[in-house]
């Protein structure tokens, strides 16, 4: 007996919440790694972007908006990284963050990314006003062993991790949509 309209509609909501969830542990994970070593992998933007797709397999109309939609904005993007103003990780992130969402969706990823990352600009620009750190001894809080790290890279110029702002984006953006 084929599935009722009803039992393939639950099915499809299990599905998005599904993938949902797991793009928000993707993107917490994807925010502690680039604090880590300021790289985000290529295989997490993939996965990023496969469910994305598989969470859209109900509404294959919104599924090719959502591609279009992501392809200007690499476009758009490409640009600003050949410039030097954006990394190539934060250009494949937002892109496959993209994927998986409607018009509507990735000007909400733009704009809450945007505001986290000057969020992320400010705590950086505060950080100059921070003594220089010591080494954090052996059996420090993470807190600690993290801020030395930080504090080091900011003396340093490094990057600031703008995979924090894009996966805070995200984050917001997956949770408003709903499960």
């Amino acid at each position: 007996m084929p599935p009722t309209t009803s039992e393939a509609h639950i099915f499809m909501s299990w599905i998005a919440s599904t993938t949902s969830c797991l793009e928000i542990a993707l993107l917490f994970y994807v925010a502690t790694i680039d604090i880590a070593t300021r790289l985000i992998r290529n295989e997490i933007c993939l996965a990023l972007a496969l469910l994305g797709i598989v969470g859209q397999l109900a509404s294959p109309m919104q599924l090719g908006q959502s591609l279009i939609v992501a392809a200007i904005l690499f476009l758009a993007l490409f640009v600003i990284y050949q410039r030097r103003m954006i990394g190539g990780g934060d250009v494949k992130l937002l892109v496959a963050l993209a994927i998986g969402l409607p018009l509507a969706g990735v000007i909400e990823l733009l704009t809450v990314t945007a505001l986290a990352g000057g969020v992320l600009a400010a705590v950086h620009l505060l950080m100059r006003r921070l003594p220089h750190p010591r080494l954090a001894p052996a059996g420090s809080s993470l807190v600690r062993r993290v801020y030395a790290v930080e504090r080091w890279r900011h003396v340093r110029h490094a990057p600031l991790p703008y995979g924090v702002a894009i996966a805070c984006g995200g984050i917001w953006t997956i949770l408003s949509k709903g499960f």
